[in-house]
């Protein structure tokens, strides 16, 4: 709503941009209420908040993309990383059929994670050593900016559903 919001005021009318102005104040508050919200429910359960604490211990991954991991895909640390990738959309797929031989291509599961893992991965090949080697190591092997950067959310999505099972099984 809000992004509509935003986008309908550069059209509309100049009888109706000061009660547009007000309904986005309000969605923007609304939204800041139930971030805080959430993060408060999230550090209150001290099994929550040992997850949010190393999910962010990542490089790439922040408060906003913990919340989000871990709200929308409570399934991470407790799966294989192929299915883990899966599940968030980042695995290749093949568009096979008969003869007809296609290019892979990632498609379906969870889009709000695959955003997330997108803004990790984007920060992280600047903040976090290891997936910038990776992903400049691509790069230097010939593949295109954006394979690279889908190479780096399933990498990620690897790392941080391994690192959610090893402290699954330290307890």
């Amino acid at each position: 709503m809000l992004t509509a919001e935003k986008n309908r005021l550069h059209t509309a009318p100049m009888a109706v941009r000061d009660l547009i102005k007000d309904h986005i104040r309000y969605l923007e508050d609304q939204l800041k209420k139930t971030d805080t919200d959430l993060r408060g429910r999230i550090k209150e359960n001290p099994v929550q908040r040992e997850k949010y604490e190393l999910l962010q211990s990542v490089p790439g991954v922040g408060e906003k993309i913990a919340t989000t991991l871990i709200i929308s895909f409570p399934e991470l640390g407790t799966m294989r990383g192929k299915e883990a990738a899966s599940l968030t959309g980042v695995a290749p797929l093949n568009r096979d059929s008969g003869k007809m031989r296609g290019k892979r291509r990632i498609w379906g599961g969870r889009p709000r994670v695959r955003t997330a893992l997108y803004i990790a991965a984007l920060v992280g090949k600047k903040h976090n050593p290891v997936i910038k080697d990776f992903y400049d190591r691509l790069i230097a092997s010939g593949k295109a900016k954006k394979v690279a950067i889908v190479a780096c959310m399933r990498k990620l999505v690897t790392i941080l559903n391994y690192i959610k099972c090893s402290s699954i099984t330290k307890n």
